[in-house]
């Protein structure tokens, strides 16, 4: 009875869509109180994810979205290192 795997959903902080994880930008705030960009999903602290669209990001700074989300200030270059990985297909 070897059922097929569940594909684990997350929902996008901006468009509200459930999608599959690997899918999604995770950007977390460690306990140490610095945000990074997950690429691996597996770091450890509270984590916001966003679908991979340049426009959706730049709605998402605009709006300051992951300020909320995180509960802490997200410093400019992390929305420009999205936007370069979006750009560059690496996400």
């Amino acid at each position: 009875m070897a059922g097929k795997k569940k594909t684990p959903l997350r929902k996008c902080i901006m468009t509200n869509e459930m999608k599959p994880k690997k899918e999604l930008i995770r950007v977390v705030r460690t306990p140490e109180k610095e945000i990074v960009i997950d690429h691996t999903s597996k770091k450890s602290g509270r984590g916001a994810y966003i679908s991979s669209n340049e426009e959706v990001i730049l709605e998402a700074k605009k709006k300051n979205a992951f300020s909320r989300h995180l509960k802490m200030d997200v410093p400019e270059y992390i929305y420009e290192q999205l936007l370069e990985e979006v750009a560059k297909g690496k996400i």
